[in-house]
């Protein structure tokens, strides 16, 4: 169901930038709002994926494994997105979200997604736009810190310029 303050959290988020409140009603009036208790996943890596998730209330942590061992990557608050991922790849989930404590996120099916391109195909459009852009500053983002790692351990030689 869509109400004022489900609204207004999605109009404040990138990926929903510029979209119309005719448009955010539709997405909540089919998306789920979902609770999760402290510690509870919202999935887990590697679990196929179909929905994204926009933090109402709650404190949320994206977490990966390696050599057996679980890596908080961020910690999400009221107004961040994860999982948006899923809308874009059809691939499994890359890490995995758990409430930090009590929790409500708003679930965006990718069915809901594909709904959405029949009702509103510019509007679709403007989020997948979004969505690119929000990826590709992440991208951006992960590039920038590998790039500082292999400078500070020497993996790049220094060029000078004359």
């Amino acid at each position: 169901m869509a109400d004022d303050t489900s609204i207004s959290v999605l109009q404040n988020m990138p990926i929903f930038g510029g979209v119309s409140e005719a448009t955010l009603t539709f997405l909540l009036q089919s998306a789920q709002h979902i609770s999760r208790a402290t510690d509870e996943y919202f999935f887990q890596e590697e679990e196929l994926a179909d929905a994204m998730y926009v933090i109402e209330r709650g404190r949320v942590a994206v977490n990966r494994q390696c050599d057996g061992k679980q890596y908080k990557l961020r910690e999400l608050v009221q107004g961040d997105c994860f999982g948006e991922m899923a809308l874009m790849d059809c691939k499994p989930r890359s890490a995995s979200a758990q409430a930090l404590e009590p929790c409500q996120a708003i679930q965006i099916q990718t069915s809901l997604i594909s709904d959405l391109y029949g009702a509103f195909p510019d509007q679709f459009t403007l989020i997948q736009m979004n969505m690119g852009r929000e990826v590709c500053r992440r991208l951006r983002e992960a590039d920038k810190r590998l790039f500082e790692q292999a400078v500070n351990n020497n993996q790049y030689p220094e060029r000078r310029t004359s």
